[in-house]
């Protein structure tokens, strides 16, 4: 158990709340007839204290009666009619306080451990097999449970060690159940992967789990084996339920983690389980691999090569294509001059070409002709002729595999789909093959050649009239089954990222399940009909709002009928600003980063959340110094070498390694960033700044300069490298709830809803304000059904459309921006769809990013997606309006992108080593290095936020008339204070002693009389 846990079981560890008195410490009538029934005042009130006790702690207070604080004491005695003071002779004689307790118990229904410790062994037990939590949790779990079945506290080594007992017998319950039904010869093949071939350095379980980081035909072939072999050892087909699957996947994450001799060392039962999950998770992480191969080898290596190529040829025909054309002008220029026949003079064909070949020679013409005819199209209907035949000439990288690809995975389609997949089996049977094949062969697939397919299909000139071509066939099946897998009409069956997401939609006894509990919490109903009234009613009202002010609104003009906002300036500051943030500024203490990463470990507690991958808590000496180093080492980008300190035992390299291991991943980082975010919405000077109910998302891009299959090209942000962007997610407390790893820069607005609806900690935002290029109608519609306000910023009012539900409405200068009407006929048709999906979405059981991709093709919205966009459009047109018309909306949208931006700049002085540059060859690697700076960000913030309260309480104690509204000025993202460079040194503050000194300029100053001169001349 941690220390806290001890400090707070059966005792008070700090003051109740007003909300927890009334709670526990109201006594009822029948406690109060009680109090009341004893004769001595003490008696009374020392009676009541105990009750409302083992209400909030479930024991009494029988020994150290001064633990008891006095806010509790004061409001028994108010109850009581007692005076305070009394509770000093109450502590005088025991003998009451036991009569008092027993006298509870019984009158009560209170029952001692005994009685209930099998009832408490089940409930642990069912929590053990159904979560992943580690004994603290567990333990905490058992004593909320005591408390509220009236059982009291045993001793704190009694239930320790019943939860330590419970938790082996379910883990060994558990092990012996997978165990058993894993055949002999699966279990074999199991143990066979922690075997070292004589011919490799590595076991077969690790060769297994390395992901690819490249992306070719010949990497695409070896993953494709990868999923035969890993589909081959059997595991998939054990079944394993009853077994939840967060233990499967706690196993399987165990599994990824650890080295082969680790889990050579297992008990043969639970070295048969861990393995079983780790190859069942590989199953499915091996389709995801192969298929994000496949993704970027056809985006990255064969359209982006045939596009490059395509332009390479058009550049290079570019002077013969501009000569011919020259002769061709001349030669029209010519024929268009050429006077009209009329009754008196008839003009000849031959006068004609006598004054064309002044000009130009028949010759020449007749070959500039020719030369026009080779380089341009025959038909005007695609654009995409050049680099289709250039892609055509990559044939032979895909036929090395796409008959493995259809071997190897099972794929399956929904109706728009499956002609696509027959058409890619057929490609495939004529890649193997060597006969030749016509048109008749391929009829049933003729209608997905179209366009500058057609003439590359059908009408090689290499080859005999009628015979297809199999390699541009071949190619237009490839290119049609990625974009069918890019928008899930195609899908993997057994992937995760790259499944059906259709599937994963609530429906049936599930959704009837949740749907009560859906409906109640977005305050939505299963007929429409109300809600689409009101939103009417309140886009009208909308309209009339912004109508009747425009007369008094300055900065709404219309410039040649196009609408024109002008921007906004910056507020005055209130008086003794300046003055009262250089005060502020002055009195931060000068921390170094390292150090002051370990001190909100220190008063955090943060070091709790950090479980082992086995579920075990950690139990090393000078723990959160060593996870302090790994922080560092990864927010600051400069890895162990510059942490590693050999005569410190919990920074030496092979801790730090350890800890790494089995200890900094996505969930422990997530779980410490949801304290720091509950720790720091407690400061008080933080409610100045927000309630939390305010977030914003943006993007954070990092160059990847090393081989990794999770990033992309963008040469805005990347130049000719690629990269990856970190979309996280700032409340108005500027803290970060949350955040997810996107390739490239992939239309981050797809992420956005998966982020919102995944983040560690805090109050659910109400409001999400995102910069300009992060919106669409259907994105506003699902944030909408899901609850939340989406506040995009706008760049450009004049060419944005507005939308109506009444058509006979009039709205003066804003109808020629208003003339589309929202169809909520569409809407009340989806309805029930529509909450599916807002059920499914809110629930985790679906990525927004898979489901926005699916409620649109070839650009154009499903009808599902079309009722979307119509939803979206009612919300869109109301924050439009809004934008337009309220000052004070526009600026807190504003305000919050400049405090992202802020964060940003903030994380960009973190990340300085390696130029800034993530160095991770995979995905997780991403992700838990950029969940540690998210984390490093998050412990700035909150000391930051904890030292400018104690400052902004000093100098109002000082006499300084610092406003609340100052206070909102200041910014808990400064960072002139912190030296993140150089030193990294782990010296811890004393805690237990308050907080740091402020610093003092005057005594710097006398320390360092040089660097004062020297600031003097730079200043």
């Amino acid at each position: 158990m941690s220390d806290e846990q001890v400090a707070r079981y059966g005792r008070f560890a700090v003051e109740p709340s007003p909300g927890e008195l009334e709670m526990f410490f109201r006594l009822d009538e029948h406690a109060l007839t009680h109090a009341r029934s004893k004769r001595a005042p003490a008696n009374r009130l020392g009676w009541a204290v105990q009750w409302g006790a083992v209400r909030m702690l479930g024991a009494f207070v029988t020994e150290d009666l001064s633990a008891v604080p006095e806010v509790v004491v004061r409001f028994a005695a108010e109850q009581v009619e007692v005076d305070p003071a009394e509770f000093e002779a109450y502590a005088q004689r025991r003998q009451s306080r036991y009569e008092h307790a027993w006298e509870i118990r019984d009158a009560f229904g209170y029952t001692e451990f005994e009685s209930a410790e099998e009832q408490a062994r089940a409930f642990v037990g069912a929590w053990v097999w159904a979560s992943q939590e580690g004994p603290r949790a567990l333990f905490d779990r058992a004593v909320v449970w005591l408390v509220e079945h009236r059982v009291l506290l045993p001793g704190i080594t009694t239930l320790t060690r019943l939860v330590a007992e419970v938790r082996r017998v379910e883990n060994a319950r558990l092990y012996g159940l997978l165990a058993e039904r894993t055949p002999a010869e699966t279990a074999a093949a199991l143990r066979g992967l922690l075997r070292v071939p004589e011919d490799r350095r590595v076991s077969e379980l690790e060769r297994l789990r390395t992901s690819p980081v490249k992306a070719s035909g010949r990497v695409l072939v070896r993953e494709l084996d990868r999923v035969a072999e890993i589909a081959g050892i059997g595991a998939g087909w054990v079944e394993t339920e009853p077994v939840p699957a967060v233990k499967l996947a706690a196993l399987a994450r165990y599994g990824m983690a650890s080295k082969a001799p680790t889990l050579r060392d297992l008990e043969e039962r639970r070295q048969t389980a861990t393995l079983l999950a780790t190859v069942r998770h590989l199953e499915t992480a091996s389709i995801d691999d192969a298929l994000d191969v496949l993704d970027l080898l056809i985006t990255s290596n064969l359209l982006a090569k045939a596009e490059r190529a395509g332009k390479a040829e058009q550049l290079r025909t570019l002077p013969k294509l501009r000569s011919a054309a020259r002769h061709v002008a001349s030669a029209m220029e010519i024929l268009m001059s050429a006077p009209q026949a009329t009754e008196d003079r008839l003009v000849s064909l031959a006068e004609v070409w006598n004054e064309i070949e002044r000009v130009v020679p028949r010759e020449k013409l007749s070959a500039a002709v020719e030369v026009i005819a080779a380089f341009v199209p025959a038909t005007d209907d695609d654009a995409a002729a050049a680099w289709r035949a250039e892609l055509v000439k990559r044939y032979r990288t895909v036929q090395q595999f796409i008959e493995l690809l259809l071997e190897t995975i099972e794929f399956r389609a929904v109706e728009a789909g499956r002609p696509v997949l027959a058409m890619v089996a057929a490609a495939a049977a004529m890649a193997k093959s060597r006969r030749r094949y016509d048109r008749a062969d391929i009829a049933a697939h003729e209608d997905l050649v179209t366009g500058s397919w057609r003439p590359l299909v059908f009408a090689n000139p290499d080859l005999p009239a009628g015979q297809v071509d199999k390699a541009a066939f071949t190619l237009c099946a490839l290119m049609h089954l990625h974009t069918a897998l890019r928008r899930r009409d195609v899908f993997a069956a057994g992937a995760d990222r790259w499944s059906d997401p259709r599937a994963r939609l609530l429906e049936g006894q599930g959704w009837d399940a949740a749907r009560p509990r859906v409906l109640a919490a977005l305050e939505l109903e299963e007929e429409p009909a109300g809600h689409l009234a009101e939103l009417a009613s309140a886009l009208e009202g909308a309209y009339t709002r912004v109508l009747d002010g425009l007369g008094g609104n300055t900065a709404v003009q219309f410039v040649g009928g196009r609408l024109r906002v002008e921007k906004l300036g910056p507020l005055a500051e209130p008086p003794l600003m300046t003055e009262f943030r250089a005060l502020i500024d002055q009195m931060l203490p000068r921390v170094d980063f390292p150090e002051l990463l370990l001190e909100v470990f220190d008063r955090t507690g943060l070091a709790a959340d950090f479980t082992h991958i086995s579920g075990a808590d950690p139990a090393m000496e000078d723990f959160a110094v060593s996870l302090c180093g790994l922080i560092v080492a990864e927010a600051c980008n400069v890895g162990l070498a510059p942490i590693e300190k050999q005569n410190v035992p919990a920074l030496t390299r092979a801790r730090l390694q350890q800890v790494d291991q089995g200890y900094l991943r996505a969930e422990t980082i997530s779980a410490a960033n949801a304290r720091l975010i509950a720790a720091q919405s407690g400061i008080d000077i933080v409610n100045c700044w927000g309630g939390g109910q305010i977030a914003s998302a943006d993007g954070l891009r990092f160059i990847v300069p090393v081989a990794n299959l999770h990033t992309g090209h963008n040469p805005i942000y990347f130049g000719r490298q690629r990269g990856a962007t970190w979309l996280n997610v700032v409340n108005d407390q500027v803290m970060g709830i949350g955040g997810l790893v996107v390739p490239g820069t992939l239309r981050d607005s797809l992420f956005i809803l998966d982020a919102i609806h995944t983040i560690d900690g805090g109050p659910r935002p109400e409001t999400v304000v995102t910069d300009t290029a992060s919106y669409s109608d259907i994105v506003f519609g699902l944030f909408a059904i899901c609850g939340y306000q989406f506040s995009p910023r706008i760049a450009d009012l004049a060419d944005t459309r507005l939308w109506r539900t009444n058509t006979r409405a009039t709205y003066g200068p804003l109808d020629h921006m208003s003339r589309h009407t929202v169809r909520l006929d569409r809407i009340r048709a989806h309805w029930a769809d529509m909450l599916r999906v807002a059920g499914s979405l809110t629930t985790g059981t679906v990525r927004a990013y898979d489901l926005i991709r699916m409620l649109s093709r070839d650009g154009r919205p499903t009808g599902l997606g079309d009722a979307f966009a119509h939803y979206g459009r009612i919300f869109k047109t109301l924050h439009l309006l809004q934008f337009i018309s309220d000052d004070g909306y526009r600026r807190m949208i504003g305000t919050q992108l400049n405090v992202q931006e802020g964060r940003h700049r903030l994380a960009r002085r973190i990340a300085f080593g390696n130029r800034g540059q993530l160095r991770q060859r995979y995905r997780e690697g991403m992700e838990d290095q950029l969940g540690a700076l998210g984390l490093a960000l998050n412990a700035v913030v909150w000391w930051n936020s904890l030292y400018l309260d104690a400052a902004v309480k000093q100098i109002r104690a000082d006499g300084f008339p610092a406003t609340d509204d100052m206070c909102a000025r200041l910014s808990p993202i400064a960072y002139e204070h912190i030296n993140f460079l150089g030193r990294y040194a782990f010296t811890r503050a004393e805690v237990a002693t308050g907080l740091r000194p402020f610093h003092n300029p005057d005594q710097d100053a006398a320390d360092h009389p040089r660097r004062t001169f020297v600031k003097g001349i730079r200043e």
